[in-house]
């Protein structure tokens, strides 16, 4: 079983009580936060873990009415590559 929770530097998600990847995030300003890193582990890598981290932060700040500024060069990609992202992009 696998699920994502909520650190103090962003999304873990964990397998059978391992963390399998993560996605750091911090507070730019009162509006808007900056995606700093992802990681999958290398047994996981190519099972989209990282597609749904992205995501998951991408829900997140919709839900907070946070815009999103992709640092890592993974979730820059993400969002260049999914359109329904671009309402949270914060394009700098």
């Amino acid at each position: 079983m696998r699920e994502i929770q909520q650190n103090s530097q962003g999304l873990v998600m964990v397998e059978d009580g391992q963390e399998v990847a993560e996605i750091g995030f911090q507070p730019v300003d009162d509006h808007t936060i900056m995606i700093d890193h992802t990681y999958v582990s290398e047994q996981k890598r190519g099972q989209k873990l990282g597609d749904e981290l992205v995501k998951a932060v991408v829900e997140m700040a919709r839900k907070d009415k946070k815009q999103i500024v992709p640092e890592c060069s993974f979730a820059l990609a993400q969002f260049k590559r999914h359109e329904e992202y671009q309402d949270v992009w914060q394009k700098e």
